[in-house]
């Protein structure tokens, strides 16, 4: 499938981050370099306080050492692997600030305090997956630390850049200035509104390192580069303060526990938030979530479509990292489709129109219509049933699901042109149907025979099928050759809710007339939902 890392650049975004993402951005040891417990002890310049001078920053900096496994989308499954980056201490308890895509879904952290000989151990408090944060605490007190710069940040304002880049033990600084004070920070990694831009050499390693000033204030927290312009970008000041008085207390932001990135299909037929790996506990985790998933759609929305985790950030922020979120994942090593909910129902097989009737289309001669340009959610007059529809399908019938003069539920027609649907084979279209007067139409079974008998002339009968969804589970009669030789397919399919069969009966019928209405009945099935009570 040919799966590569969006590249903003290359795709054409306003955006001018994504040359250097967490893929290089935290880097592996430097081969040439010894490792640092065998370094020669950097002697302190002072002990404890707040570091209040230039020449005192690296005393506050910080090595990080991740260790784990993680599946990389290039390089795949990475047995025992360990990456560095950087931080730095904002308490003298040891409370440091790095970037989320150094340390989530590591198996342990090593931290160097100082030029220490020695590593640390050190325990994640909390992550920011969309802002790309993360607090840590490093064992033992009176650690250096350093304060938040106080003014304005303005471009032009003298920076320094301080980390650990490429691996190596050696602390580095880098002088610079802000050459903006505000840029677009949507990557394929974090989603940020603004971000600086500054001219302060980082490299691969400098992840999670301190924008200072002067007199080693923090500006802001590096994090991505673009090397070949010579852009470097930093959350600011006024952005990740208050994020990390969030993490600093136990409390994950805009988080359900991935190391994620962006990621689209060569083609551009796959996009989705590619998980390199996932916290143990956190919500993904007890979803099913594994490293190497692709997290396709969220809330019924297709994720990363434009190379960035705008989307996905959107939602968490919207919605709320503790809410019940719909997710769609694509199991990469499988080829296999998942559907289950973050804090909800686990992941499990999730069944595919467009995956299994696609080829047996072709064959048959049905016509390759092509993907429908972005779906729609409608409802009923009534506002009692709901689902997504292509939104080409404008034509839209709400009115009262009507048997012989009498109201018995709620139902949606859509299509092109309704009139069309229910006059032709070759117009697709749809009807969605809910009634809790069982009394007229019978179980779910009985209404599906019913409805069969109206197709076995103008249709030939393919078989009928178990459905099981996450709502609803029942049965669907498929025809196919509706019309004559080559004709349409028809999905016919009647449900009743998991939680309490004897509540309603749901009846969908789609018409199939090429590929493309394939796409549109697998949206259909995952979003068609009874909202509120049925007239």
């Amino acid at each position: 499938m040919g799966l590569a890392i969006a590249a903003l650049a290359a795709a054409g975004l306003a955006c001018n981050i994504g040359q250097t993402g967490p893929e290089d951005a935290t880097s592996l040891p430097a081969q040439e370099q010894v490792s640092p417990d065998t370094e020669t002890e950097i002697e302190p310049v002072f002990e404890g306080g707040a570091v209040s001078s230039l020449q005192n920053v690296r005393q506050a900096v910080v090595q990080i050492e991740a260790q784990g496994t993680f599946v990389d989308p290039e390089f795949g499954l990475q047995v025992n692997s360990a990456g560095r980056g950087s931080g730095f201490i904002i308490d003298p308890s040891g409370i440091a600030v790095t970037n989320n895509h150094v340390v989530t879904g590591a198996a342990l952290l090593k931290v160097w305090v100082g030029g220490e000989s020695e590593p640390r151990n050190a325990r994640v408090l909390g992550v920011s997956e969309c802002s790309d944060l993360a607090v840590i605490d490093i064992e033992g007190d009176n650690h250096p630390y350093l304060d938040w710069y106080e003014g304005s940040i303005d471009v032009g304002l003298e920076i320094y850049s301080a980390g650990f880049p490429l691996g190596d033990p050696e602390f580095t600084l880098t002088k610079g200035i802000v050459s903006k004070a505000s840029t677009s920070g949507e990557t394929n990694w974090a989603s940020l509104d603004s971000v600086l831009e500054h001219d302060a050499t980082i490299n691969p390693g400098n992840s999670g390192g301190p924008l200072v000033d002067s007199s080693g204030r923090i500006v802001g927290v590096n994090f991505a580069s673009n090397p070949t312009f010579s852009q470097y970008f930093a959350i600011p000041r006024d952005v990740a303060a208050g994020i990390i008085d969030q993490l600093r207390r136990d409390q994950d932001v805009d988080s359900i526990g991935v190391n994620g990135k962006a990621v689209v299909s060569d083609d551009g037929s796959l996009s989705g938030v590619w998980v390199s790996s996932v916290a143990s506990g956190s919500a993904a985790d007890k979803a099913g979530v594994q490293p190497g998933d692709i997290l396709t759609t969220m809330e019924g929305l297709s994720l990363a479509m434009d190379g960035t985790m705008a989307d996905y950030c959107n939602i968490l922020r919207t919605k709320g990292p503790d809410a019940t979120l719909s997710i769609e994942v694509f199991r990469y090593e499988d080829e296999q489709y998942l559907q289950g909910q973050i804090n909800g129902r686990p992941l499990e097989t999730s069944f595919s129109f467009e995956t299994e009737l696609g080829s047996a289309i072709a064959d048959e001669g049905g016509s390759t219509n092509g993907s429908y340009s972005s779906y729609v959610s409608v409802s009923d007059d009534f506002g009692t049933i709901s689902v997504e529809i292509p939104s080409e399908w404008a034509d839209v019938d709400g009115s009262p699901w009507v048997s012989d003069g009498k109201v018995i539920g709620a139902q949606i027609k859509a299509a092109v042109s309704v009139d069309d649907y229910l006059s032709y084979w070759d117009e697709p279209g749809m009807f969605f149907g809910a009634s809790d007067d069982l009394a007229d139409l019978g179980g779910y079974i009985e209404l599906l025979d019913i409805r069969r008998q109206d197709f076995l002339v103008p249709c030939e009968l393919d078989g009928r099928y178990d459905y099981e969804g996450v709502l609803y589970r029942g049965k669907y009669d498929l025809f196919f050759n509706c019309g004559g030789e080559g004709g349409t397919w028809l999905l016919v399919l009647a449900t009743v809710p998991r939680d309490d069969p004897s509540q309603f009966v749901v009846m969908l019928e789609v018409q199939i007339v090429g590929d493309g209405d394939l796409e549109a009945v697998d949206r259909i099935l995952e979003s068609f939902e009874v909202v509120a009570a049925l007239p």
